[in-house]
């Protein structure tokens, strides 16, 4: 597939990036251009996402940043085309980001884009998020468009290793996923999920995400 010219950032949309991105918002529109030329090339996403880059995908990732704890190690598992773990890292330089992604095509198009972007608060793993528990412990674990809860939940909380917080992107499914997962919720000791919308103030379309406690989490 061939690249496409990346979708124009104006009107509300570029209020949201400079409140969100700020003065990293040059990276946050390098990004985008990556994703609508390298990342329709490399395959990770399709040219019909392209014109809704922005409102659909980074800044929709991007709101959730609200949700992080000053100075947190976070995981994003499953991070494909660095959504949501690129946009959180561009929104949150206080915050180190583990990229944890299994497919090596995925992982040498991250590994390109975190370097032309010189972020030094972003690290690569190529793994499933399974094969790095022990190895990998940290404060949140992200999420987005990974499988459903009940699936997710144990392939993520097991990072936490027992104190911390699951924040998975979800859509209109999300009550439904909460109910599925009520029973592996139980045997991986989470909390009940607190369903929240973020971004509402900045977006037309605000991101409703999941977040499950673990332990004495921050």
């Amino acid at each position: 597939m061939e690249a496409q010219d990346p979708p124009e950032l104006t009107g509300g949309l570029l209020t949201a990036a400079e409140e969100l991105f700020g003065d990293r918002i040059d990276l946050a529109v390098r990004f985008v251009e990556h994703l609508s030329s390298t990342g329709i090339e490399w395959g990770l996403l399709g040219p019909r996402e392209v014109p809704r880059l922005w409102e659909r995908h980074v800044l929709n990732c991007a709101v959730v940043g609200d949700l992080l704890p000053e100075g947190a190690l976070v995981a994003d598992v499953g991070s494909g085309a660095g959504l949501p773990g690129l946009a959180l890292a561009l929104a949150r330089p206080d915050c180190q980001f583990i990229l944890i992604e299994p497919l090596e095509r995925r992982v040498a198009w991250l590994d390109m884009v975190v370097d032309d972007l010189g972020l030094d608060n972003v690290d690569v793993v190529r793994a499933r998020s399974e094969q790095v528990v022990g190895n990998v412990v940290v404060d949140i674990v992200t999420a987005r468009a990974v499988s459903a809860l009940k699936t997710l939940i144990p392939l993520t909380l097991p990072l936490l290793q027992g104190s911390g917080q699951l924040l998975a992107i979800k859509g209109r499914s999300a009550a439904d996923e909460v109910k599925s997962a009520a029973k592996v919720l139980k045997k991986h000791k989470g909390s009940t999920p607190v369903i929240e919308i973020v971004g509402e103030d900045l977006l037309a379309e605000p991101t409703t995400v999941v977040r499950v406690r673990v332990g004495s989490s921050r």
